[in-house]
């Protein structure tokens, strides 16, 4: 299970998982369950649950729902899930990236 870290102080250059944006800035302030936001924008429960523990993405289909229902874009959704994964991406292969030699301009 993704551990919890809801202070950014902790480590503030760490990749956000979209699922803590949708658990801290729209669930919680509206006071909405991830049962009650599933039943909303018609998707199984434990889809909007595994997002929340930060245990899955956020989809194409997924980022559709939530833009529909909170008034953003599917684009927000989906520019928090590609910087995430990219972040995540660098830090797993760091090392290795930094030994590519970038290719010489012709």
């Amino acid at each position: 299970m993704a551990e919890h870290r809801n202070d950014p102080i902790d480590d503030p250059l760490r990749p956000v998982h979209p699922g803590e944006v949708l658990r801290e800035e729209f669930l919680a302030p509206l006071g909405l369950t991830p049962y009650a936001l599933a039943h909303l924008v018609r998707v199984p429960r434990t889809r909007i649950e595994r997002i929340v523990r930060e245990e899955s993405p956020v989809t194409p289909d997924t980022a559709l729902r939530l833009s529909r229902y909170f008034g953003t874009s599917a684009e927000f959704w989906l520019g928090i899930q590609a910087r995430f994964d990219l972040e995540s991406a660098r830090a797993a292969i760091g090392e290795e990236l930094i030994a590519i030699q970038p290719r010489d301009a012709a």
